[in-house]
């Protein structure tokens, strides 16, 4: 179930340059996505959005999406753009992508491409990785994190730089 807001929705089929039709597109949207007990479980906001009926899928512009969960952090996850099919069970990140908990973003994740599969609440890329924390940062290639758990599995290629904390 989905409910929205939005400054501008379009019905009428639009011809999209790359010679697609676009069905409906919505500007400066905000979405709630409702999980089976019909309780909020992602937040969905972006410049654009565009849905493409030939393939089902969706395509968002200035992404920014909250993961919401009963008395669990929210993660929020930032991108330049966003791509789904059909329900939206995977969202495939594009550029700028940056994963934060909305109440302490001292701890980031930013790579440049990242799926998300929404069903199980992870995400993984195989494209370089930076965390960064207030006492250094870890590169590696590729990930796997279920966010839920708030575990991360880095793949390849790991290097850190760890300042531990001074006592005052």
């Amino acid at each position: 179930m989905y409910t929205h807001q939005q400054e501008q929705e379009t019905e009428n089929s639009i011809a999209e340059p790359k010679g697609r039709t676009i069905d409906y597109a919505m500007a400066n949207f905000k979405m709630t996505v409702m999980d089976e007990s019909g309780q909020p479980s992602r937040i969905i906001e972006g410049t654009d959005l565009s849905h493409f009926p030939d393939d089902d899928s969706t395509e968002i512009t200035d992404a920014v999406a909250y993961f919401l969960a009963p008395e669990k952090d929210t993660w929020l996850v930032k991108s330049n753009t966003a791509f789904t099919q059909g329900k939206g069970e995977t969202i495939d990140l594009d550029g700028n992508v940056i994963i934060t908990r909305q109440s302490n973003n001292e701890i980031e994740l930013r790579t440049e491409q990242l799926t998300l599969d929404t069903v199980n609440d992870t995400a993984y890329t195989d494209q370089p990785v930076t965390i960064r924390t207030p006492y250094g940062d870890t590169d590696s290639v590729g990930l796997h994190a279920a966010l839920q758990d708030e575990t991360i599995n880095l793949h390849s290629k790991v290097r850190g730089q760890y300042d531990a904390p001074t006592a005052d």
